[in-house]
């Protein structure tokens, strides 16, 4: 798996060609502002290595301790963390559930203390006005930081692929799960075949 500097490299290089690609396909500066800023963010902070002790957790500085309850949750390299979409969306939703509660305790903190008038129906009607009028925004954004995390787990899979295939030849690379398969049956299998045993021998004995 290559280190964490590797990925910061992987992922400043082949930043002017994600920069490239996304002007020719949009043609808009502000897009492609957000995919670049996107694949940046998800590349060197926002990445599949929050679920461990990484760059990208020591990044966030005194708000890491945001990603701890994340990091027990999850094994490290799982499909949940490392997943292509999956990853990205269930990082985006956890940090968007983090930033909300911590905004509700700061706003009724300022509405018992100073009497702030808040109302909630207008703050969910504005946030989902806002969610349905930049959904091109929203969505070059994701897209970015999904291509930054995608440059991440794409590099790991290809490093240990080629590290399997450097020890054991193109066996290594074929799906090893049928033996692992085989023996995780066997093994039910035995259980069965003395229970059967034991109860046949309990009928002959009566």
């Amino acid at each position: 798996m290559p280190s964490g500097r590797t990925h910061d490299r992987i992922t400043l290089w082949t930043l002017p060609w994600v920069a490239g690609m996304a002007f020719w396909q949009t043609r808009s500066s502000n897009i492609t502002l957000l995919i670049t800023g996107g694949f940046l963010f998800g590349g060197l902070m926002f990445g599949p290595d929050l679920d461990i002790y990484s760059r990208h957790y020591q990044r966030w500085g005194w708000l890491r301790w945001i990603w701890l309850p994340y990091q027990k949750s999850l094994r490290h390299r799982s499909f949940l963390s490392h997943g292509p979409i999956i990853g990205t969306t269930l990082r985006v939703i956890y940090l968007c559930c983090v930033f909300s509660l911590f905004g509700l305790l700061v706003l009724l903190l300022a509405q018992t203390l100073f009497n702030l008038e808040w109302n909630w129906q207008t703050t969910g009607e504005s946030v989902g006005k806002s969610l349905i009028f930049y959904a091109t925004e929203f969505l070059a954004l994701f897209l970015g930081m999904e291509l930054g995390a995608m440059s991440h787990y794409l590099s790991d899979w290809s490093g240990s692929a080629y590290k399997q295939f450097k020890k054991k030849g193109v066996a290594g690379l074929l799906a090893s799960g049928k033996i692992k398969k085989g023996k995780v049956s066997a093994r039910i299998r035995k259980p069965s075949r003395t229970k059967t045993s034991r109860s046949s021998s309990r009928s002959r004995v009566k």
